[in-house]
């Protein structure tokens, strides 16, 4: 039997994870916000019309920070249209999904509902219709304590105390020729520039978000983030990252090397930063959100059929993926890449959080809300992925793939919570074929036993959850071991494993 080996040690540290790495997306797309979080008359929902069951369901996630109201619908928002009494409010075109946006739920509303599932709000401003006046306006409303025109309008709608948002997007995915107001790299790095300095007068304390590229495979990376940070690398806190991956070939070894491409965008990232570090002699570090990250595949052909055939109507089933056990064990890679680089990764949100390419799926019209397969992998990081990255040495065996080569068997990391004295392993065994021993030495931890190991698997990769009962849910097993300092664990094929040690 294939063997893999890892040596992990509280010395050998790379960062500690920031909270919001954890972090989520609600973009008013499809049924995220109405009929998922927002069902007013459901009698699952609560005195303001948000569903009970998918608040907890999200606690139980525990996302820390989500970001709002998108995506492709920020370009063409108008922000006062979802502020003021709900009955004056007026029914808009959302052109980035050919869908009416009837403005019930706006930045207060979701304020409210944010307390309710304990998280920040990550807000973006719309940088393709709009501009630097509009963006002051809505951080003045949202931010400002009083005294002044927009400030007051809030108290005037009911909200005395500001919502003190810290975390803001500057536009979305504007190297993307779909995005409605889309602009040239000079054209964004001048906007993003003026908007953040004249954002950062009235509130000193936020962080700012420039856009980076919509993916590595756009024509403009990495030039885009170079010609972008150019400009506003004095203004901005972080640069944006989105990826996607599926598996429209059906090429399951292939699909689970696809962490390996994310990670080396990662590192292309960095360096375009650290660059333009260089070149202006900065001594200021410029950090990564990865706010989009997801499979996303489908639902593709239907989308394109609603939007086309079917386009105007309110909640439509949008980018409703149903997502498969393979899915989650990239998303499980996907989570463990973040981790890896957590030295410049502070903020991460995996879109979307309910109905849209999500972990939670609430059925149509008022129906029963369930786990997806993904929740897992993103519940146990987020639960136990809290403290310091440590740097596993792991010697593994490698397999080659379609599109791939070298492809580790065994990708693992190890975190380090020294309040509670707790190390927690995460490995994926993406080895189709082979179960593989892995052989941790954790010497270096003095006194420490093993607490449990938690597995996700199933023989059908291609098998999904669904309303009717989860057939993917993890459980514990009895495949590891740890004596003398030696942990010895069997790692499934296809797997993903949460192997914890406590004092």
């Amino acid at each position: 039997m294939k063997k893999a080996r890892m040596t992990i040690d509280k010395d050998y540290k790379i960062a500690e994870i920031d909270k919001h790495i954890y972090g989520s997306f609600v973009e008013h797309l499809g049924r995220a916000v109405y009929d998922g979080l927002y069902q007013p008359g459901n009698p699952k929902s609560d005195e303001d019309g948000f569903r009970k069951d998918v608040i907890e369901l999200v606690k139980e996630l525990n996302v820390p920070i989500i970001r709002y109201p998108g995506g492709n619908f920020v370009s063409n928002y108008i922000w006062e249209d979802g502020v003021g009494p709900v009955e004056d409010r007026p029914k808009r075109l959302d052109l980035a999904w050919r869908s009416i946006e009837t403005n019930q739920v706006g930045i207060n509303e979701f304020a409210k509902w944010c307390k309710k599932v304990n998280a920040e709000i990550m807000m973006a401003v719309n940088l393709g219709t709009r501009g630097i006046s509009d963006a002051c306006n809505l951080l003045e409303y949202c931010n400002h304590p009083g005294g002044s025109k927009y400030s007051d309008m809030r108290i005037k709608h009911g909200v005395r105390e500001p919502h003190n948002i810290k975390v803001w997007c500057l536009g979305n995915e504007m190297d993307g020729p779909w995005q409605v107001g889309h602009k040239t790299m000079d054209e964004y790095g001048r906007i993003a520039e003026e908007t953040a300095r004249a954002m950062k007068m009235i509130d000193p304390k936020i962080q700012l978000v420039a856009c980076g590229s919509s993916s590595k495979d756009m024509p403009t990376f990495p030039q885009w983030e170079a010609t972008v940070l150019d400009y506003a690398y004095d203004y901005v806190d972080y640069i944006s990252l989105h990826q996607y991956y599926g598996n429209k070939e059906n090429d399951t070894a292939d699909f689970l090397a696809k962490s390996d491409d994310l990670d080396e965008f990662i590192r292309s990232v960095i360096a375009t930063c650290d660059y333009i570090k260089a070149k202006k002699r900065s001594k200021k570090d410029i950090y990564l959100s990865f706010d989009e990250w997801n499979v996303w595949y489908h639902s593709n052909n239907e989308d394109a059929n609603i939007m086309q055939n079917e386009p105007w109507s309110v909640a439509p089933p949008l980018l409703e993926d149903i997502y498969t056990f393979e899915d989650a064990l990239l998303v499980g890679l996907m989570l463990i890449t973040l981790m890896k680089h957590a030295n410049r990764i502070k903020i991460a949100c995996m879109a979307q959080l309910i109905n849209v390419i999500a972990p939670i799926v609430t059925e149509r019209n008022g129906g029963a809300a369930w786990r997806q397969t993904i929740f897992y992998p993103f519940v146990h990081a987020s639960k136990y992925g809290r403290g310091i990255v440590l740097q596993p040495v792991i010697n593994t065996p490698l397999h080659d793939t379609s599109k791939h080569e070298n492809v580790t068997d065994i990708e693992s990391i190890a975190i380090y919570n020294e309040e509670e004295e707790e190390i927690t392993i995460f490995a994926v065994n993406r080895n189709i074929h082979e179960d593989i021993v892995l052989v941790s030495d954790v010497r270096g931890m003095k006194n420490y036993r093993l607490l449990e190991h938690i597995v996700l698997e199933h023989p059908d990769l291609k098998i999904r959850n669904s309303v009717n009962g989860e057939q993917v849910q993890p459980k514990n097993s009895d495949r590891s071991s740890l004596d003398d300092g030696i942990l010895t664990s069997m790692l499934h094929k296809a797997s993903w494993n949460v192997i914890r040690l406590g004092k």
